[in-house]
């Protein structure tokens, strides 16, 4: 009999200390979530309990990490009632029953229905909803001091008191005629009837009135100033409508429909100053689209604390590429992406225990081993780190194909990078009997995010190496053309006289050769040419080679020195 305690194992778990308690709720939430652990009374009044002792972010970043599970409303619902940051992160994702939508949301606040309200993808179920509360959400409460409202007589008993009707008030030229009257009379009296029918048809009259925005409103807004507070959200912006960019964090890179990139994410965390980052704006409104946004930091003068940042935000020129243009084979949709995304996530975890045992077994880390055993535990290890590739290789596509790519604006030199991909390809050159031929790139520089520079031309060559024969040799050339740098691969003579359709095809042929892609050669070049895409560069099919350009960096930026990697 086999029996899963991991749920007794977490709420074991010591929660006395800050790492203890946010493990615990990170934990406990993915059991929940994963229908691992029911989502009871008890498990959940544990998760509110430990709620109070994880920060804001970490709640935050959990909430978003429910996208690849499949949370139950329960947990939707506990999260919901957070603050408006972690509520706005789980409500952009959550995947729920049109029967649940109807549950939760007369539950959720205002603020949590404005979030679901952006969404395009709810069932119509929830849609009516939304709509039914609109008058809820959109109408002013009575901001009266308690002693300020009318004083009911106690000699009422609380049984023969009427029900109270509460009727939104909406001054009309009427109710202004008799406003001076009406201030001269005893609060303790009753309105006329007459004067309450008048006010009722005067809210039907404006609530059936469908809204017109006045012409400044009506055209889209070209630039707009902001401000945000020491967590990097901004809170003050000098157009409208506010709602849409209120709320905003430049901390965290391409988690919304509505975000900042890497460029503003990466600054806001050496408190740096940044220019031209991108800011893209959900929704039909004035603000609405794609924007330029640049920022410096404020700090007090007196103690030096950090305040927040101060910035502008413009329209982009037409010769900017605001929004990068998606592959044109893309034929997976987002829910497919994420789906994929989840098995990613299933299947990386066991590969990876399967890698760790068999190299215990293989250094008897453990005791000591028969020779047979640890040759076994040695191919093993071999096997799964192929498998860990493809694995790996899988969710960047996925990642890629649901534009949830988080890359990092960055410069990277290319002397090194070549240096390490040579050495960690050198066993599979020598199976093959191949010479690798890299040169001096000391002078060669990208502007992108470092690990997606590395695993593009990695993935180059490493592809080009397992279909050469013994005895080639692949000369890896580097050069600079206009604003980008070109690293150039010999094809080996298999994939000579081939173009570029029959390449990206090659999966079908099952190369079973050492050191062959596991996902096949097609797969591995369709990466590398949607990630390069994605850098802001592109995969070139020349008739002796094969090119990957990727955007220069300029020796003149700012932070050109202090963010080289060695």
């Amino acid at each position: 009999m086999r029996f899963d305690d991991s749920l007794k194992t977490v709420l074991a778990a010591d929660v006395s200390t800050s790492f203890g308690a946010r493990a615990a709720f990170r934990q406990l939430t993915d059991l929940i979530a994963r229908g691992r652990a029911p989502a009871d009374d008890l498990l959940l009044d544990r998760l509110r309990t430990l709620r109070a002792l994880v920060p804001a972010a970490t709640r935050s970043s959990v909430a978003r990490g429910l996208a690849l599970a499949d949370p139950p409303v329960a947990l939707v619902a506990l999260f919901a009632d957070d603050e408006p940051e972690v509520a706005a992160a789980v409500l952009r994702i959550a995947q729920l029953a049109p029967e649940e939508w109807e549950l939760l949301i007369p539950r959720l606040s205002p603020m949590g229905r404005s979030v679901l309200r952006q969404r395009r993808d709810l069932p119509p179920i929830a849609t009516r909803s939304l709509e039914s509360l609109g008058s809820t959400d959109f109408s002013l409460s009575d901001q009266r001091p308690r002693s300020a409202l009318p004083v009911q007589d106690e000699r009422v008993s609380a049984a023969t008191r009427a029900p109270e009707l509460v009727i939104p008030i909406i001054p009309s030229s009427a109710a202004r005629d008799r406003e001076q009257p009406a201030q001269a009379t005893n609060a303790s009296e009753r309105f006329e009837i007459a004067d309450l029918v008048h006010r009722i048809e005067e809210f039907q009259r404006g609530r059936n009135t469908p809204f017109a925005p006045n012409e400044a409103e009506a055209a889209q807004v070209a630039s707009f100033r902001f401000e945000t507070d020491a967590d990097g959200i901004i809170r003050w912006i000098d157009s409208a409508p506010r709602g849409a960019v209120i709320g905003t964090h430049l901390a965290h890179a391409g988690v919304a429909r509505t975000g900042v990139d890497g460029v503003a994410a990466g600054a806001f965390r050496k408190r740096a100053a940044f220019a031209d980052a991108r800011l893209v704006i959900a929704g039909n409104s004035p603000l609405g689209g794609d924007w330029r946004i640049a920022g410096v930091p404020v700090f007090e003068q007196s103690s030096g604390r950090f305040l927040g940042y101060r910035g502008s935000a413009r329209r982009p020129r037409i010769e900017e590429d605001a929004v990068r243009a998606r592959p044109a084979e893309v034929t997976i949709d987002r829910r497919g992406a994420e789906g994929l995304r989840r098995l990613v996530h299933e299947l990386r975890t066991p590969t990876n225990a399967i890698a760790g045992f068999s190299e215990l077994i293989e250094r008897q880390m453990l005791g000591p081993v028969p020779e047979t055993y640890r040759e076994r535990a040695a191919a093993i290890r071999s096997q799964v780190s192929g498998l860990i590739g493809a694995i790996e290789d899988l969710d960047m596509a996925a990642r890629i194909e649901a534009a949830a790519l988080d890359l990092r604006a960055d410069v990277i030199a290319l002397a090194p990078l070549l240096s390490r991909v040579a050495e960690d390809l050198a066993p599979l050159a020598t199976r093959r009997e191949v010479t690798l031929l890299v040169p001096d790139a000391a002078d060669a520089r990208v502007a992108a995010d470092p690990i997606a520079v590395e695993r593009v031309i990695s993935r180059l060559i490493a592809t080009l190496l397992s279909a050469s024969a013994p005895g080639e040799a692949l000369q890896v050339a580097v050069g600079s053309v206009g604003e980008t740098v070109h690293v150039s691969v010999d094809r080996p003579a298999a994939f000579v006289g081939r173009d570029d359709a029959a390449l990206l095809h090659l999966d079908e042929q099952n190369d079973d050769a050492d050191g062959a892609p596991l996902l096949g050669v097609g797969f591995a070049l369709r990466l590398v040419r949607n990630l390069a895409a994605e850098l802001g560069g592109q995969l070139s099919f020349e008739p002796a080679r094969l090119t990957v350009a990727l955007p220069q960096a300029s020796v003149s930026r700012k932070d050109a020195v202090s963010t080289l990697i060695p």
